[in-house]
């Protein structure tokens, strides 16, 4: 199979062909249709979450039909499904077992820990994949399996807030911004300084206010969002918040968070972390994304240049979700 393999952080992947892996007990091998390029992708290739797996097929947010199935997995040969980040969990330690395996203290994670979909084929545990709705193709359903899922918990962990401002308009937050308008809430954007793109974007999704990340919006927000790996958007939001509201960090990765005054945190303001998934959030977004509906939009790129894809998005020249399309 034709794969893009990263060898050491910091450098390019390399394309090779590797042998088509097989499943073991449990497993599936899903033949990859399209695998959404995430901001964590970029994390690991760049050397900023230590100790992957190498040589690693990255890639976390994939799309593709099974089409074997190892002894004991039940799903059928045929099935589209989806795999996300998390891949695997223990089910023994105290996160597993109070309902919060997504700090599970021996998970193992899709494109990091074992090859994810920068390739042809990848194999997964089939209690872990998800299936796919109906009405989405795989290269616009991919970018549910992680800036979706992801999003949900951070928009869940946000609580009622009803003015709520998203912090990096990317591929999570045009998702979750759909979300929140199908909710009622009230939505304003925040992107790089001069991204018009975007804030285009946004507003086209329903967002009421769009504006670069160092504005203070029209009015305080309830909630914040940051899915911008940028530690000194956390005293920015703190600012904007009224009295009792919550910043959610939604990245895996952030730079560090500079020093702010006490008094931006006092009055009850909240500032919390999510990490990775469970599968009941990938449940009820799944669920949920065809209600609302949300729509993906996306910038295509073949698996050849998952190198220009990755580039791209450092750059942030990325608007929406970058998707390679690996099979027709």
């Amino acid at each position: 199979m034709r794969a893009q393999v990263l060898h050491l952080p910091g450098e390019p992947l390399q394309e090779a062909s590797l042998p088509d892996p097989e499943p073991g007990p449990g497993q599936l091998r899903v033949r990859v249709e399209a695998c959404a390029v995430c901001r964590t992708d970029l994390h690991i290739v760049d050397g900023e979450l230590p100790d992957p797996k190498l040589p690693l097929v990255p890639g976390h947010q994939i799309v593709g039909v099974v089409d074997e199935v190892g002894e004991g997995a039940e799903v059928e040969p045929g099935s589209r499904v989806g795999v996300p980040w998390l891949g695997w969990t223990d089910g023994e330690c105290r996160f597993c077992q109070s309902g919060r395996e997504n700090l599970c203290d021996n998970a193992r994670f899709t494109g990091f820990h074992v090859d994810g979909g920068y390739a042809e084929a990848a194999i997964a545990d089939a209690r872990f994949c998800f299936p796919i709705p109906d009405g989405y193709t795989p290269v616009h359903a991919a970018p549910l399996l992680c800036a979706g899922l992801i999003g949900y918990r951070a928009l869940r962990l946000a609580g009622d807030a009803t003015r709520l401002g998203l912090y990096g308009f990317g591929s999570s937050a045009h998702l979750i911004a759909q979300v929140a308008r199908w909710q009622g809430r009230r939505v304003f954007a925040f992107t790089r300084e001069g991204d018009t793109e975007g804030q285009e974007l946004a507003r086209s999704l329903g967002a009421e206010w769009a504006g670069a990340s160092g504005e203070q919006p029209p009015e305080p927000l309830d909630a914040a969002i940051i899915f911008a790996p940028v530690g000194a958007l956390v005293p920015v939001a703190l600012r904007a918040l009224e009295k009792g509201g919550v910043v959610v960090c939604a990245g895996i990765h952030m730079t560090d968070i500079p020093t702010f005054p006490y008094e931006l945190l006092w009055e009850e303001r909240v500032l919390r972390s999510v990490a990775n998934l469970t599968r009941e959030d990938g449940k009820e977004f799944l669920e949920l994304a065809p209600q609302v509906p949300v729509e993906t939009h996306v910038e295509r790129f073949p698996l050849a240049e998952a190198n220009e894809a990755l580039l791209r998005l450092r750059a942030g020249k990325i608007t929406g979700s970058a998707v390679l399309e690996v099979a027709g």
